[in-house]
């Protein structure tokens, strides 16, 4: 008798496969399609105008400076909650009675709402605030700044922000990381006289990969897509210092140049696509298994 390799039918993915298709893979394409005509609040008519939507993303100044905050915060934030959620993961899986408790404690900030941490944060971040004060008592005056007043230094400020939020969140997944990684590896690395660095980069960081790749790709696609931490802390300002990509969709959504806003959008789409999948490809051919 012949049996069937096959446990489940392909036919019960089709509802799943409708889903999809009919709430993403549909809009996505009606969004690529408005991207390329003039449709407005104020135009009865749709008009296609080619790539012009796509030009004027590249020659307005607001859009650029919103393209490079965007580019900013997301390679700060990338590389700041990877190294602080590392760090912090190594240090808590240590024998420490209170370990426990340091991981609800550095967990905790990612479940609070964003607009809870712009109402703790805001005072703190003002010139006179508590962060100010903290420099001034402890003798150094000179790092006193205005964190969300000063076009130079307020994208910054905003991922330093975001990363404080979201380390703990990172934390958690390389810390369930590491307690897969089997204690076995680390005897016989002692065994064969190995430190704890050389065990850290020969053993945990290659057994790791796969936790790495997925913290690399949930920030990465986060920066590039932030938006709530730049709208509740900045509204995108002082004046447009620090305007992101998405808050300029939102802006263009608010003054009826819905096409403009689309290209914009499809424009964030294609970036994400084009960095994110060939680094996905890239690190999951450095994993390796136990």
């Amino acid at each position: 008798m012949k049996i069937s390799k096959k446990l489940y039918s392909y036919y019960l993915i089709w509802p799943a496969l409708l889903i999809y298709s009919i709430f993403f893979v549909l809009p996505a394409l009606t969004g690529l399609f408005y991207s390329f005509t003039d449709w407005r609040l104020d135009r009865e008519a749709i008009k296609f105008i080619g790539w012009d939507n796509f030009e004027r993303i590249f020659t307005d100044r607001t859009l650029l400076l919103a393209i490079k905050n965007t580019a900013i915060f997301a390679v700060v934030t990338v590389i700041g909650k990877n190294l602080l959620g590392i760090a912090l993961a190594v240090g808590l899986n240590m024998k420490l009675k209170s370990k426990n408790l340091l991981r609800a404690i550095f967990y905790s900030p990612s479940i609070l709402s964003v607009l809870v941490i712009s109402i703790v944060f805001t005072p703190m971040l003002r010139s006179d605030g508590t962060i100010n004060r903290i420099f001034e008592a402890v003798g150094l005056p000179s790092l006193s700044q205005a964190w969300l007043t000063n076009p130079a230094i307020v994208i910054w400020t905003v991922a330093a922000v975001s990363i404080w939020q979201h380390t703990g969140f990172q934390m958690a997944i390389y810390l369930a990381g590491l307690q897969s990684i089997s204690k076995e590896y680390y005897e016989a690395a002692t065994i064969d006289g190995a430190g704890s660095w050389r065990s850290f980069r020969s053993i945990t960081i290659p057994l790791l990969l796969p936790a790495i790749n997925i913290n690399l790709m949930l920030t990465l696609i986060g920066g590039l897509k932030v938006f709530s931490e730049v709208f509740v802390l900045t509204g995108g300002g002082p004046g447009n210092a620090s305007q992101v990509v998405g808050t300029i969709i939102l802006r263009s959504f608010g003054e009826g140049s819905w096409g403009l806003g689309t290209a914009v959008n499809t424009l964030l789409f294609a970036a994400v696509t084009i960095i994110a999948i060939p680094l996905l490809i890239f690190m999951r051919r450095k994993e390796v298994s136990e």
